[in-house]
């Protein structure tokens, strides 16, 4: 069974100012101080070469907190794809190569599909987006993988998935990365339409830490 923290101080492996406030609203129930790795600029930035999300996760909460001697939480997340046999996966971030845009990373999706399609390898069907009809080229998950580490105790890890469909054309102004081609058929939205506090109940993160929160109450139970 996971422990909280036992120094009360946590650091959030992520020099996203939004992610970190995020993770930090779920650990403040426990009276647990979460900083993020701005806090930290010592930190050096820490390669992200695992073969899964949640090797990547534990390398960079592991990393931070041996570095720092308290307990680090850390994420990794990105797309799988079925038709391209899970891509990209832990490369979703650079998929277009290093430094490589939103848009790059999304043209790049879209480019592949549509020569499978070409090709007749895709089973492709229609749906309607806000009345609009758009292509189902494949369906497709978010997965978000967590890692608390404390130098004191084992890992904890826990993982959160978002089923949907990879569309033709690009919807919505909402969301970031691969949400606006991310559809999500029991709503016939795309992630980037959804109003951002439907998003962050049902997406893939939201999934993960409610899993971790969960292991967190019965440890102190």
């Amino acid at each position: 069974m996971p422990q909280t923290p036992k120094n009360k101080e946590l650091v959030i492996a992520t020099k996203n100012a939004g992610k970190a406030r995020e993770f930090a609203l779920l650990f403040e129930p426990f009276g647990i101080v979460a900083r993020c790795l701005n806090d930290y600029p010592q930190i050096p930035d820490i390669p992200e070469e695992g073969e899964t999300f949640a090797d990547n996760a534990l390398t960079k909460a592991k990393t931070v907190a041996e570095l720092l001697g308290v307990p680090a939480l850390a994420d990794d997340s990105g797309l799988c794809v079925d038709a391209l046999d899970g891509r990209p996966g832990v490369y979703s971030a650079r998929y277009a190569g290093p430094g490589a845009k939103d848009a790059d990373n999304n043209a790049k999706l879209l480019r592949e599909l549509e020569l499978l399609a070409e090709a007749g390898r895709l089973a492709v069907e229609s749906a309607a987006a806000d009345g609009r009809e758009v292509r189902l080229l494949s369906p497709a998950r978010f997965v978000c993988s967590l890692a608390l580490y404390d130098p004191h105790s084992p890992p904890v890890q826990v993982e959160g998935q978002c089923e949907g469909f990879v569309i033709d054309t690009l919807i919505g102004e909402n969301g970031f990365g691969y949400d606006p081609l991310f559809y999500m058929a029991e709503f016939g939205q795309t992630m980037a339409q959804l109003p951002m506090t439907r998003k962050n109940e049902i997406s893939h993160r939201s999934r993960a830490l409610a899993k971790l929160q969960e292991l967190l109450r019965e440890s102190e139970a």
